[in-house]
């Protein structure tokens, strides 16, 4: 039975994971291409034990990309399984408790950077696979795989490699575990994601940095100007006033609203153990969880310009950059959105200052159908492996991938993770729970048992 695989070989399939968070494969430092390389080589060679074909490690301008398949379910429908191995940089590191690259095990947790994002979670789809091939001698559905090493960079070699190989890599779903559970023990599939559009806000004022002596009281100050014209941006509840911003934006279904009330959801403790604020901001007439999943934002994520050093200098600074973003809903054209926010800025930036938008990155939001056939069997597996109703909610972050997947394959993605909320991901102790680990293990091979007609 694939239960009792499962359990006689916890301890190998632990050990292996460990081995693989062991590999500091940070995408972002080049002084850890090998180790990301090494890492990729990994994920391949625990493929190919796994039982899949053509396994691959496709070079990039980057990081590889590594591909498997197994295709001998005919008449069954075909599941294409991302996920990714690198992970993000693990400073500062006097703020672990364990060291980053050498996983511990405490408190029924597995502590180590990449335990939960994504190795832990990208791990439990090979070992699903594994465990379907050791039990059956095949599996319930045609299976691709793909698992990219950028995801932490932006994934610009997989953003590519998705829409020059439609044909190899079609299918009729995509499964990623790279997202939570709402609650520890409470079953949640994610069916929806914000769209991302990053940019830059240069302003230019006098044309070289001034001093404010002789000229303070006459020459527009650049950074001063940046923040003149980014205060514009939101009124005090937080609503967006740039024109047009919300024209598209589509209100969630009524149900869908009715079951985010019912979520165990406490504001008191979100503002406390979250966020740790004074107060919450955002639109008042919305409820908390309206405002993070399904309401655009425009947040100002730093500005850079003028003298901060130590001691002081007094200029009237000739350049100010702000970064800042959208997070966008779905039916919101990230173009039409970029072309709002140029045109707004051409038209509110105060009088001496000149200022210019550059985009760096824009995807769009996305919903899955909750009625689509594989979210219904994901849901029946979370259930019958937990014991209880799958929830389902959105995320206010963004997955890029998954807009890829519905752009160039025209294919839903199933985001069923096992990660809890508190597991620190990008921070310092990082965490996954172990017996999510084995969960998640269990919960995707009866899901791809279940889409593939089984019961």
């Amino acid at each position: 039975m694939l239960s009792s695989y499962i359990e006689s070989n916890k301890e190998r399939f632990l050990s292996e994971l460990l081995d693989l968070i062991r590999v500091p494969s940070v995408s972002t430092l080049p002084e850890h291409k090998p180790d990301v390389d090494r890492a990729a080589a990994m994920v391949a060679r625990r493929l190919g034990e796994a039982g899949l074909e053509n396994v691959e490690i496709i070079s990039t301008s980057r990081h590889p990309l590594v591909y498997a398949d197994w295709l001998h379910a005919p008449g069954k429908p075909t599941v294409l399984c991302y996920g990714h191995y690198d992970v993000q940089p693990a400073d500062p590191l006097d703020l672990w408790t364990s060291p980053p690259f050498e996983p511990t095990i405490r408190d029924g947790n597995i502590y180590g950077r990449g335990a939960c994002d994504d190795k832990g979670q990208m791990y439990m789809h090979v070992k699903a696979l594994e465990s379907l091939r050791a039990v059956n001698g095949r599996l319930p559905v045609n299976v691709k795989v793909l698992i990219e090493g950028e995801e932490e960079v932006g994934g610009e070699s997989i953003a590519k490699y998705v829409p020059a190989n439609q044909d190899k890599l079609q299918a009729d779903v995509a499964l990623v575990s790279d997202t939570a559970l709402y609650a520890d023990g409470l079953p949640t599939l994610c069916v929806g994601l914000r769209g991302l559009i990053y940019l830059e806000v240069v302003a230019h004022g006098p044309s070289r940095d001034l001093h404010s002596g002789l000229y303070g009281g006459a020459a527009p100050n650049a950074v001063f100007g940046l923040a003149q014209l980014l205060a514009k941006a939101k009124d005090a509840d937080g609503r967006i006033l740039i024109p047009g911003i919300y024209a598209d934006v589509e209100e969630p279904a009524a149900a869908e609203i009715a079951s985010w009330k019912r979520l165990p959801f406490d504001e008191a403790e979100f503002l406390a153990n979250e966020v740790g604020s004074p107060r919450l901001t955002g639109e008042p007439d919305r409820m908390i969880l309206e405002r993070v999943w399904s309401r655009p934002t425009f947040e100002v994520h730093g500005i850079g310009g003028g003298f901060t050093g130590a001691g002081s200098k007094t200029v009237i600074p000739a350049e100010a950059i702000a970064k800042v973003s959208f997070r966008l809903v779905p039916r919101q054209d990230p173009g039409k959105v970029i072309a709002l926010f140029e045109d707004w800025v051409a038209k509110n930036t105060p009088p001496g200052i000149r200022a210019r938008v550059r985009v760096l990155n824009g995807g769009p939001g996305i919903v899955v159908n909750p009625d689509h056939p594989a979210i219904a069997a994901a849901a029946a597996a979370f259930q019958e492996v937990m014991g209880k109703p799958t929830v389902f909610i959105r995320s206010g972050g963004s997955v890029p991938i998954v807009g890829d997947f519905a752009t160039h394959l025209g294919i839903p993605t199933v985001m069923m993770g096992l990660g809890l909320p508190d597991d620190r991901l990008h921070s310092p102790n990082e965490k996954f729970k172990l017996a999510n680990f084995y969960t998640g293990i269990m919960t995707i091979a009866r899901f791809l048992e279940r889409y593939g007609g089984g019961s």
